[in-house]
């Protein structure tokens, strides 16, 4: 799985049309995870559940002009949108 993210990351880069659309079910879960770990570490009271949590970050790192190095540089990258958020 690391492999294909990685190229699948490479082809974003190359400015392949509609390979995110591929990218994110692979790594969906992950983020899910990430996502709800630093949710745990909010205060009490807070309403952003971990779905919305992903979905924005996806929706912020998949519009910007990354060049993602591999799967590693690209969860954080996602991780680093999801605390901007």
């Amino acid at each position: 799985m690391s492999a294909d993210v990685t190229q699948l990351l490479n082809a974003i880069e190359e400015g392949e049309p509609h390979v995110a659309e591929k990218l994110l079910p692979l790594v969906y879960e992950e983020l899910r995870r990430l996502a709800a770990s630093k949710m745990s570490q909010q205060p009490a009271g807070q309403t952003l559940q971990a779905t919305a949590l992903v979905h924005e970050a996806w929706l912020r790192i998949s519009k910007e002009n990354h060049r993602w190095e591999d799967r590693r540089h690209f969860f954080s990258a996602a991780a680093e949108a999801m605390r901007r958020i």
